[in-house]
C-alpha cells in the first residue's frame, strides 16, 4: 500500500493558493496552476521508486510457544529489507482477544537490513492466543510517501495457567519438606513397600529388623522401605457455570487448574500417573494417565484447552464416563462447586459410586466473602439479613462436607490462595495412609 505523508500534503497545499489566484488573474493560462500539482505528484512518484518495494520486504514474529495467564513475555516483530533498510520503521501487531500487546506500533530504529522491535504480550485468558497481522511503514528517502507492507499471520501462543508458580510453590514444598516419595524412605509406617535387605546400621528403626533374616546371616539384617509409586491419580474437574464465577478477582476453574497442575507436578514427581478429565455438560477432555516429569507440559496443554462456558454441569454424565474409564483402583480428586443441598444431591449420589471402587480428594474453594458477611459487624438491617443468608449458606455447605465425608472422601477446604497446599498435603497424607 503506497499513499502520501504529511508532508506531502503541505507541499500540495502551500502550491493551492499560488495556483488559485493564477487561475483567477489570468484564466486563459490556468493549465499553467496544474504545474506544481503535477511538479509534486512526480517528486512523490520518485520518492516511491527510490524506497524499498513493499514485496520484497519480509515480517519476522518470534513469540513463545506458550504463555502463562498474568505474566507477561515478550515477542519481537522484525522488517527485513532485500538491501539497506530506511532510518525508521513503523511496526504495528495485532492479536486476538486473549491477548494485549504493549505497544500495539512503535518506530523501530534500523540496523543494517534489519527494523526489530520488542512487544510485551500481557495474557488474559487462557485458551489459544492468536496473532492475527502485522504490518510495516516507512516512508521514501524524500520522505513524501509512505510504503506499507501487511502480512496475515497464522501464529498461536498456547495460553496456559501460570505454571511458572506451579513449578515455585512445587520447588517451595520439596524445600520444605525433604521430598516425601523423592528418595528411599527409611519408614516402615503405612504407605511404604519393601524396598531390599541391608545390614543395619546405627540410627535404623528397630522395627525395621528382620529377625529371621538375622538369625540366618548371624548379624542384624534390616529391611529397607520406600515409598509406594505408580498410584493412578485423576484430576477431574468441573468446568460448568458455577465453577466459571470469580472468586477473589479470579474464576474458580482457573484457581481449580491451577491447584490441579500443582498436584499434578508433585505426583509426577513422586512416580505416580496422572491423568486430566474435564466435564460440564459432557465430557470435556478425557487423558489418559501419563508418568515422567516430560509428561507435565502435556497435562499443561490439556488444561490450557478448557474453555469457560455457561452450561449446567452434569455429574451423572460426566462422572459415570469417568468411572467407565477408570481399570483400577484410583485417586480420584474432583473439582467442583455447588450452590445448595438441593443442587447438589446429584453430584453426591454420582460421588457415591466413585467411592465404591476409588478414593475422592473433595476439592471445594471456601468461599471468603460468605465468611466476610457472616462476621461483619451489622450496622444496617440489611447487613442482618445478608449474614443470615450467609450463615445459612455456610451450614448448608458444611452439610454437605459431612455426606461426603460419612461416605469416606476425603475433604479439601481451603482459600483460594492456600488451595494448592492444602491440596498437596491431602494427597500426601493419603499416600502415607495407604488410602490409594
Amino acid at each position: 500500500m503506497i499513499y502520501p505523508t504529511p508532508r506531502a500534503i503541505l507541499l500540495v497545499a502551500a502550491g493551492a493558493a499560488p495556483s488559485l489566484i493564477v487561475a483567477l488573474a489570468a484564466p486563459g493560462y490556468w493549465v499553467a496552476s496544474l504545474a506544481w500539482l503535477l511538479a509534486v505528484g512526480g517528486l512523490i512518484l520518485a520518492d516511491v521508486l527510490l524506497a524499498p518495494p513493499a514485496g520484497s520486504v519480509e515480517l519476522e514474529l518470534k513469540a513463545p510457544g506458550s504463555l502463562g495467564v498474568g505474566r507477561a513475555a515478550e515477542a519481537r516483530l522484525a522488517a527485513v529489507f532485500p538491501k539497506a533498510a530506511p532510518r525508521a520503521v513503523e511496526l504495528a501487531l495485532s492479536a486476538g482477544e486473549r491477548l494485549a500487546l504493549e505497544p500495539a506500533r512503535q518506530v523501530a530504529a534500523a540496523a543494517g537490513r534489519r527494523a526489530e522491535a520488542a512487544v510485551t504480550l500481557r495474557p488474559l485468558r487462557r485458551g489459544e492466543g492468536r496473532f492475527e497481522a502485522a504490518w510495516a511503514r516507512w516512508r521514501g528517502p524524500l520522505g513524501l510517501a509512505f510504503i506499507q507492507r501487511e502480512a496475515k499471520l497464522d501464529d498461536v501462543a498456547v495460553i496456559t495457567p501460570d505454571v511458572q508458580s506451579v513449578t515455585e510453590e512445587a520447588v517451595r514444598l520439596f524445600s520444605r519438606d525433604a521430598p516425601f516419595g523423592a528418595k528411599v524412605q527409611q519408614d516402615v509406617g503405612e504407605g511404604a513397600e519393601f524396598h531390599a535387605l541391608k545390614e543395619y546400621q546405627q540410627g535404623m528403626d528397630l522395627r525395621s529388623v528382620d529377625w529371621k533374616q538375622s538369625a540366618r546371616h548371624g548379624k542384624l539384617i534390616g529391611r529397607e522401605y520406600r515409598t509406594e509409586r505408580n498410584h493412578h491419580i485423576i484430576l477431574a474437574l468441573d468446568t460448568g457455570r458455577l465453577m466459571c464465577a470469580p472468586l477473589g478477582g479470579a474464576p474458580r476453574i482457573d484457581r481449580a487448574i491451577n491447584a490441579a497442575l500443582l498436584l499434578a507436578f508433585v505426583s509426577l514427581k513422586l512416580g505416580d500417573r496422572v491423568g486430566l478429565f474435564a466435564f460440564d455438560a459432557r465430557p470435556r477432555v478425557a487423558s489418559g494417565v501419563t508418568a515422567g516429569a516430560q509428561s507435565f507440559p502435556l497435562l499443561q496443554r490439556l488444561a490450557a484447552s478448557i474453555d469457560y462456558t455457561t452450561e449446567e454441569t452434569n455429574f451423572t454424565l460426566g462422572l459415570s464416563t469417568l468411572l467407565g474409564r477408570l481399570d483400577r483402583r484410583s485417586l480420584v480428586v474432583v473439582f467442583t462447586d455447588f450452590a445448595d443441598p438441593t443442587s447438589a444431591e446429584l453430584m453426591i449420589e454420582n460421588v457415591g459410586r466413585l467411592l465404591r471402587t476409588h478414593h475422592v480428594l473433595f476439592v471445594a474453594f471456601r468461599d471468603e466473602e460468605l465468611e466476610g458477611l457472616v462476621a461483619a459487624e451489622p450496622r444496617a438491617p440489611e447487613d442482618v439479613s445478608r449474614a443470615v443468608v450467609a450463615g445459612t449458606l455456610l451450614q448448608q455447605r458444611e452439610l454437605v462436607f459431612e455426606r461426603l465425608t460419612r461416605m469416606g472422601a476425603q475433604i479439601v477446604d481451603a482459600p483460594a490462595g492456600r488451595m494448592g497446599t492444602a491440596l498437596v498435603n491431602a494427597y500426601l497424607d493419603a499416600k502415607r495412609r495407604d488410602l490409594l
